[in-house]
């Protein structure tokens, strides 16, 4: 009996979820122009990765992508473009698009193409 509880105790320990965490790798780059990169990664799944540059309208433009385990141990990862359009992210795990979401998307980019623009 002592034997099956020190079994179920190890099991449990072992199972626990990574609390504190340590950095593998951590570039980052800026050109002090706009430009600039950074990507890291950490011992419990965690990564991430991230390009900007100068936008046509002052802002900063940004592609990337981050990704983390979930509890049932795959990995979640997602993609994203941030410009002029605004921000645009990808993943699997996200639902489709509704459709009167789209109708909405389409309205307000037929408007931006006549210059209606709405403050």
């Amino acid at each position: 009996m002592k034997l099956l509880v020190l079994a179920c105790l190890l099991a449990v320990a072992a199972a626990r979820p990574e609390k504190d965490s340590t950095i593998l790798k951590d570039e980052r780059s800026d050109s002090g122009d706009g430009n600039f990169y950074y990507s890291f990664e950490t011992s419990n799944g965690i990564q991430a990765t991230k390009t900007g540059k100068p936008g046509s309208e002052g802002q900063s433009n940004m592609d990337g992508a981050f990704s983390f385990r979930l509890p049932d141990g795959t990995v979640a990862t997602f993609t994203y473009v941030a410009d002029e359009n605004g921000y645009r992210v990808e993943s699997p795990l996200l639902p489709p698009v509704p459709d009167f979401v789209q109708k909405q998307i389409a309205f307000a980019e037929e408007e931006r193409a006549r210059g209606i623009v709405h403050k």
